[in-house]
């Protein structure tokens, strides 16, 4: 007779192993699409990507703080040369409407004089030459003809410069557009690569960006730093005042900062007018080395890819990158220094 045994259940053991297998299968299916097929990236190798990217992500953010910043700058122009073409063109309607009474004046008491009658129906320029070797012109006439030449050469030439500037800023506009979509599309991507962690993997990146923060009390005198100046002294005492403050890309302050948007914020504190970008900024001061560093000189890293404010110590203030906020930070965890710049 058949043995009617009853089916032998899982062990517990064996369940957790399914359901694990089953996660990971699930987690493979979200991972960068340049990682090997049915292979599933270590924590080191998502963080490697993850850095990459943002770092690219701060790059485009540096141009698109340009773009922006020329956008501001094309903007003010435009409308300055637009009022001045409209003072110009009231100056100039003002020395028309003149030489009409003129006209007016002369037709009431028997007709227009002749000299009068070819400037108003005749190109300027042409006229001054034709009147003056007919010997037609009174100097009130001349003057007023001059006037009115040197005006429309103006004119002429703001509209022209005008129109420039609005072609610079179309294709200026149409940049800012590019590089704010090639910044959302990396951090998207590094959010993909994020999201194919598991709980602990993500605990131990956040354990590692802990560690890498470093608060005040941390810092140890070494001793041997060279002192701020009164401008880099006081730049670094309002960055400071920013700690936890939030990295936005495109941030400038005061409730968010990219990299070279903390740096410009704080040196403005202190009365002092820096450029944008961190491209620009190199160029805002002396360029320094490592070893001439006092607490508030400009400290770059990793090809102009990034900035922060020297604290002394081996210490930087920055605002890292997304996801993260306003800290101090150890110089030997950033990536490789460039040089320092003195303001």
């Amino acid at each position: 007779m058949a043995s009617h045994r009853r089916p032998k259940q899982p062990s517990r053991t064996r369940v957790t192993v399914l359901t694990t297998a089953a996660a990971a299968a699930v987690a493979l299916t979200s991972q960068a699409a340049n990682a090997a097929p049915g292979e599933k990236p270590s924590k080191d190798e998502v963080k490697s990507k993850v850095d990459k990217l943002y770092h690219d992500s701060e790059l485009a953010t540096d141009k698109y703080n340009g773009a922006k910043e020329k956008q501001d700058k094309l903007e003010k122009e435009i409308s300055d040369l637009q009022d001045q073409v409209a003072r110009g063109q009231g100056d100039l309607n003002e020395l028309r409407d003149g030489l009409g009474l003129m006209a007016s004046s002369q037709y009431r008491s028997g007709g227009i004089d002749p000299s009068v009658q070819l400037f108003l129906s005749s190109d300027p320029d042409d006229y001054l030459d034709k009147a003056s070797a007919m010997d037609q012109l009174s100097s009130q006439q001349v003057e007023t003809l001059k006037k009115v030449q040197e005006k429309q050469r103006t004119l002429a030439q703001q509209r022209k410069e005008a129109a420039e500037k609005l072609k610079d800023l179309a294709d200026t506009r149409k940049t800012l557009g590019e590089k704010k979509k090639e910044i959302q599309g990396k951090l998207a991507d590094a959010q993909k690569l994020l999201n194919t962690l598991t709980a602990q993997e993500k605990a131990d990146l956040a354990a590692e960006e802990q560690r890498a923060s470093r608060s005040a009390g941390d810092r140890v005198d070494l001793g041997n730093e060279k002192p701020a100046s009164g401008r880099g002294a006081a730049a670094l005492a309002a960055a400071e005042t920013q700690l936890g403050k939030p990295y936005v890309s495109g941030g400038s302050g005061p409730n968010s900062y990219d990299c070279s948007g903390l740096t410009q914020w704080a040196y403005a504190q202190a009365g002092v007018s820096i450029t944008r970008t961190t491209y620009t900024q190199e160029n805002d001061g002396t360029k320094i080395g490592r070893g001439e560093l006092a607490p508030g000189d400009l400290v770059f890293f990793n090809n102009l890819g990034h900035v922060g404010l020297y604290a002394g110590n081996n210490t930087i203030i920055h605002a890292p990158k997304p996801g993260t906020v306003v800290r101090f930070e150890s110089m030997n965890t950033i990536g490789t220094f460039q040089f320092g710049v003195r303001v």
